[in-house]
């Protein structure tokens, strides 16, 4: 990974906050929200109960989750008898959350931001955001936190980074984003899985540097995936930088990579992607 690679992670995620208005990034999910469901690889049983066992949540813990989506992490913790409070600024993510957890009477819903959602200063054991936090204003995102945690509470960050296909394989969709959608940043295209350590990296930091926080745990996985060429492409039009895209160069792109793909995988294509786990522990003085 070069120091490239990392600096457009960062200018992404800063970009996202900076650029995109709060009205604009509520709705930024909104038209994929029922492929978001299908297509996103789930979090591993093992990190969803490592994050429990190391935030040390009690058995009748009260989560805040920070834009649940359709409740794919959610499910997991609720399944565990946690009571929730979710906030997903999404309508239509929302409604999938409130049905993916219409058995879970202990689940609440809110179509809210996180900025936009009252305090309630110490009321959560744990904070939960499953591949969220960057979506969250930097300015706000640690001092809230904080804020809304009992004392010795956790905040639990759960990763799933985008799909990464062999080396070759990229080498070879590379003219494709070149002349289709040069403005996709390689992380997003193929990232490494050494570029998305490094992106976590610059997040773990922030609530280091903060003062705010004063344990910091972290554990990751290297998970592999097998995915037809249309479950590649439908992935990959779930994320950000793509969903940026209008509909007709996002059409292009995809078309020049289904052509690639079709002459190398024969239908099948093997990619690697980081699932990890990040907790911080309140300190409060």
């Amino acid at each position: 990974m070069t120091d490239k690679d990392s600096e457009s992670v960062k200018v992404w995620c800063s970009e996202i906050t900076a650029t995109y208005t709060l009205e604009q990034r509520k709705d930024w999910y909104s038209d994929v929200a029922n492929i978001y469901h299908q297509a996103r690889p789930r979090y591993p049983k093992t990190l969803i109960h490592r994050a429990v066992e190391l935030a040390r949540l009690p058995a009748q813990a009260t989560i805040l989750e920070i834009g649940c989506g359709p409740g794919i992490a959610t499910v997991k913790f609720a399944e565990l008898g946690f009571s929730m409070v979710c906030l997903e600024p999404s309508q239509e993510a929302c409604k999938l959350a409130k049905n993916n957890c219409s058995a879970y009477p202990n689940v609440e819903i809110i179509n809210t931001t996180f900025e936009e959602w009252q305090l309630e200063p110490g009321r959560f054991n744990a904070i939960l955001a499953a591949t969220s936090m960057h979506w969250v204003s930097p300015e706000i995102r640690v001092q809230k936190s904080a804020d809304a945690l009992q004392d010795n509470g956790s905040i639990i960050m759960l990763w799933n980074t985008p799909p990464h296909p062999n080396d070759e394989i990229c080498h070879q969709l590379d003219d494709v984003y070149q002349t289709q959608a040069p403005s996709i940043p390689k992380f997003a295209r193929y990232g490494s899985i050494e570029t998305h350590q490094a992106n976590l990296k610059e997040i773990e930091q922030d609530f280091i540097k903060s003062g705010l926080f004063q344990i910091f745990l972290s554990e990751q996985l290297v998970c592999d995936k097998t995915h037809s060429i249309d479950e590649y492409l439908t992935l990959l039009s779930t994320i950000s930088p793509y969903i940026k895209l209008d509909s007709r160069q996002r059409a292009s792109l995809f078309s020049g990579l289904r052509d690639v793909l079709e002459k190398t995988c024969t239908g099948r294509l093997k990619t690697s992607y980081l699932s990890a786990l990040q907790i911080a522990q309140v300190n409060h003085w």
